[in-house]
């Protein structure tokens, strides 16, 4: 059992070492971390100027149709003799 042991040992000692990292690793993955980060400030901006414009339009609709005040009353008769 020890032998198994030491032979498994000895097998990973002398194993190749593990591959070479290319040179440009660290270029490519700065690059393509300031993509992600332009991309995703692109989304936030475009998020943020659909919300404004959503809004604007609200407080248009909202102006020129005030929701808040009731219908007028077309169903009540008109009371005479009083």
């Amino acid at each position: 059992m020890n032998d198994r042991k030491e032979a498994e040992v000895r097998r990973l000692l002398e194993a190749p070492p593990h591959p070479r990292v290319p040179d440009d690793l660290v270029a490519r993955a700065v690059a393509r971390g300031g993509r992600r980060l332009r991309h995703a400030r692109a989304v936030r901006r475009a998020g943020w100027l659909l919300l404004t414009a959503a809004g604007i339009a609200f407080a248009v609709w909202a102006s020129a149709a005030e929701p808040w005040t009731p219908p007028p009353s077309g169903t009540t008769p008109v009371v005479e003799g009083f």
